[in-house]
């Protein structure tokens, strides 16, 4: 990825673009590489519920960005991949700006099926606010 501000936004932008859905929580992709991926969510009003905390469905949406990134980045070429279900803990109330970090290190990605991909959310404090493990089916060609 670019280090440069603009070239992060557009990138951003463009993924919306191809995935509007993602559109809604305004994401901003920091870092994207094989195995890892990082994405930031402002807090604001559109993503917050009736307790002014980040609403639960915006970090599924931020986990599931995060972790789809992650592995298209991250299986070998030719691969496609589809997430198949998501599990998710709540940890604690989601009152600050939110980063996404999917982490797939320790992710066999030369087999093929069902694989687990474990996202993290951390508030600005660095504390862990919510955890998944999405299910990515990958086939390979």
């Amino acid at each position: 990825m670019s280090s440069q501000p603009l070239g992060k936004f557009l990138f951003s932008k463009m993924v919306c673009q191809v995935a509007p859905y993602f559109a809604s929580i305004s994401p901003r992709i920091e870092t994207l590489e094989p195995q890892r991926c990082v994405v930031t969510m402002k807090k604001r009003r559109r993503v917050t519920n009736h307790f002014k905390t980040v609403h639960a469905i915006a970090m599924c949406n931020m986990a599931e960005l995060a972790g789809g990134m992650m592995t298209d980045a991250s299986i070998p070429q030719g691969a496609r991949w589809i997430p198949s279900g998501m599990s998710v803990t709540y940890l604690k109330k989601a009152k600050t700006d939110l980063t996404a970090t999917a982490d797939g290190s320790q992710v066999d990605w030369s087999r093929e099926g069902p694989t687990q991909v474990p996202v993290s959310i951390t508030d600005t404090t660095g504390e862990e606010v919510f955890h998944a493990q999405i299910e990515m089916n990958v086939k390979h060609r």
